[in-house]
């Protein structure tokens, strides 16, 4: 199932937006989406939703949401792989991606950056220091 989720104009602080900004979540943990949502959306976001890789793919590809937050333990295949092929796509290639999960091996951050991610968190995170990583992103993709 794909959520979409509206909310108001965002204004935060130096970073002002035009439009209501558009983030996908792609975790199959629907209590992690509701949490982010709600989250995303007391800061003026608009949220998408998909519980799977390829849902995530896809609703990337039409949407073209601001940033993506991105679980590595997915039901049909891995976060990893996700990210690599958004990266490559010329039609998300240049989509942010966070990647919040609570793998934890060797190597991870590194494999994570090569697939093209900005940023990894682990869970439990702050949802505090996600938000400051958010904006951070933003305001390094409109500035």
């Amino acid at each position: 199932m794909i959520c979409v989720d509206s909310a108001p104009e965002l204004d935060h602080g130096d970073v002002s937006f035009p439009f209501r900004p558009t983030i996908l979540v792609v975790d199959d943990d629907q209590s992690q989406v509701d949490v982010l949502r709600y989250r995303l959306g007391q800061q003026g976001f608009s949220t998408l939703s998909a519980p799977k890789g390829s849902d995530g793919i896809q609703l990337a590809r039409i949407e073209q949401p601001v940033l993506i937050l991105l679980d590595l333990c997915l039901p049909d295949t891995d976060g990893l792989t996700v990210c690599q092929q958004m990266s490559d796509d010329p039609l998300t290639g240049e989509i942010p991606v966070i990647i919040v999960s609570g793998v934890e091996q060797a190597d991870l951050i590194r494999q994570c950056r090569a697939a093209g991610c900005r940023f990894y968190v682990r869970k439990p995170y702050d949802p505090n220091a996600l938000l400051v990583l958010i904006y951070q992103t933003l305001e390094g993709e409109w500035s």
